[in-house]
């Protein structure tokens, strides 16, 4: 009787404790989920596209903005050519990556499958200012930690301004709505958040194939459902874009990004480097050899980490 009740306290201690837990879990669970969007976008950035046209610039296609993942990519066209505010796209990155939990301790590699489908309407109001009305939707697929597979939706809604007497100054301002759902069961919400994305970013061209880019964002998160993983992001880049040929496009960024969390004082900084080479198949098909690394550090040691991701992706796109 007397090992019976020792049992019986040892299951009940044990419940508890998992009781306890598991928020905590849950929480950890969506900051690295975020995370891993952040990354997933900066190593794609060729790969999301909607059509905004550049005032100003003459010439062949300049080569992508390196903010495009996050914002919805610009393609620069020339002025003769008829603007095309509809953009329908598909892309599939297939990818390697080396610490699937984001964690400092303990780090496990698995493969990475995100497909991505898009539609973006860019309407022109005046010669440099462009409406924009969005929706995204990634699904993350692990080879073998299939208990990370999530998705994510994003509904976006702004204003784009160009500023040709300004070096061809671009800002933007848009209203982002974020869902994040277990694997691709579109009804299970883990996750939502509401926030304002304020970019601006200046290009400097090179002769007509280079160009280099420098540029700020903020993230401001105006609500969510959770407050643990609620955060404001603050960034900078700098990029460069080169096309080798008609076809073959590189590009290059460097990141640095101040993640202020909204609850427990938790303050991150990352460091964030990705590449990406891509050809042109035909106007509407491409494919592209994706990489990045990321360096993350934390007042709160717990949560460092280090990250690299390697792997390709194929995107079907259309524009009308």
């Amino acid at each position: 009787m007397r090992g019976q009740r020792l049992g019986v306290f040892c299951w009940a201690g044990w419940a508890i404790m998992l009781f306890l837990l598991a928020p905590s879990g849950s929480v950890r669970g969506q900051i690295v989920q975020l995370n891993q969007i952040a990354l997933v976008q900066a190593q794609n950035q060729p790969l999301v596209q909607s059509t905004t046209p550049s005032t100003g610039m003459a010439g062949n296609e300049v080569p992508a903005s390196p903010n495009d993942a996050d914002l919805g990519e610009q393609q620069i066209l020339k002025r003769a050519e008829t603007y095309q505010p509809f953009t329908a796209s598909f892309a599939t990155p297939i990818f390697f990556t080396s610490n699937v939990a984001l964690t400092n301790t303990g780090e496990v590699s698995d493969i990475l499958i995100a497909p991505t489908a898009a539609v973006f309407y860019d309407p022109r109001i005046t010669h440099t200012l462009y409406a924009h009305i969005g929706a995204q939707e990634q699904i993350f697929y692990y080879g073998k930690y299939t208990a990370f597979d999530f998705a994510s939706l994003d509904c976006e809604a702004g204003l784009t301004y160009f500023m040709p007497e300004v070096h061809n100054l671009l800002l933007r301002a848009w209203y982002d709505f974020n869902r994040l759902t277990l694997d691709d069961r579109l009804g299970d919400e883990f996750f939502s958040n509401h926030q304002i994305i304020l970019n601006a970013e200046l290009p400097f061209r090179f002769g007509r194939a280079q160009q280099i880019s420098v540029g700020a964002d903020t993230n401001l998160s105006v609500g969510a459902d959770h407050q643990s993983p609620r955060r404001n992001d603050y960034e900078g880049y700098l990029a460069y874009s080169v096309s080798l040929t008609r076809a073959l496009t590189f590009n290059a960024v460097g990141r640095v990004v101040a993640r202020d969390y909204h609850q427990n004082g938790r303050t991150d900084v990352s460091e964030i480097f990705s590449g990406a080479a891509t050809y042109q198949v035909t106007n509407w098909c491409s494919i592209s050899a994706i990489s990045s690394f990321a360096h993350s550090d934390s007042n709160q040691d717990v949560f460092d980490y280090d990250v690299a991701n390697l792997g390709g992706a194929l995107q079907l796109s259309l524009r009308f």
